[in-house]
This record gives C-alpha cells, structure tokens and sequence, in this order.
C-alpha cells in the first residue's frame, strides 16, 4: 500500500524523486526499487527552467588589497550588523571529519563577520 501519493513525479512508496523514463519499460525508485509502468507516464509533459544570476552578482572582487579577502560567491543573507542584503562565504572543516563545516560569512557594505556551523 502507498504511503505517498498525488505527484507522479515521486515515489509512491517512499516519497523519493523518480528518474526521467527511459528506454527501459519501468521507471524504478532508486532508493525503495519500486517499479512503475512506463505507460503511466504516458502524455505528461515535463517543463523545467534554469535561470542563472547575472555575472555582477554571483561574485564579489574588490579592486583593492585591503578587501581581497572578500572574494567569493554573494548571497541573499541579510547582515544581522547593518540590516543590508548581500554577504560572502566560504566554508572550512573546522571540527570532526564526521562533523558539518562551518560557514563564514562576511558583509560587503560593513565587512561585519558572522559564523554558522552547519
């Protein structure tokens, strides 16, 4: 019986997302292996769209020596010092391999440093 249930793009079963049909007749979980006929697909359309940030956003470099640590990818993080939007990061594996990394981030209007471990 299914616990999951409505869109035909996940699994029934585990609720894990399906791989396009292929050449082959089913269509199988690759988590659960559960296996769905290809003609259950059959007339479903599928549209996906990749819309990539303008160049001037997606890194920050800065002209001079003194804010050369501040080279990296921007993101929509607000600066909990200044209230503006936009912040680098970078990551460093500070703990345990078996333990997440942490994120520094940095404010590109006040330079204030925060730190998150993931």
């Amino acid at each position: 019986m299914s616990c999951f249930g409505g869109d035909p793009n996940f699994c029934p079963e585990c609720g894990n997302i399906l791989p396009l049909p292929g050449i082959q007749d089913t269509v199988r979980c690759p988590r659960c292996s559960f296996c769905i006929p290809v003609a259950e697909f059959s007339g479903q359309q599928i549209h996906s769209t990749v819309v990539f940030n303008p160049v001037e956003q997606s890194s920050m470099a800065l002209e001079d020596e003194e804010d050369s640590e501040l080279k990296g990818p921007v993101i929509d993080r607000r600066c909990s010092r200044c209230n503006k939007e936009g912040m680098v990061y970078h990551t460093r594996q500070m703990r345990s391999a078996d333990e997440g990394q942490t994120v520094f981030f940095t404010c590109i209007h006040c330079r204030y440093q925060e730190k998150e471990d993931s």
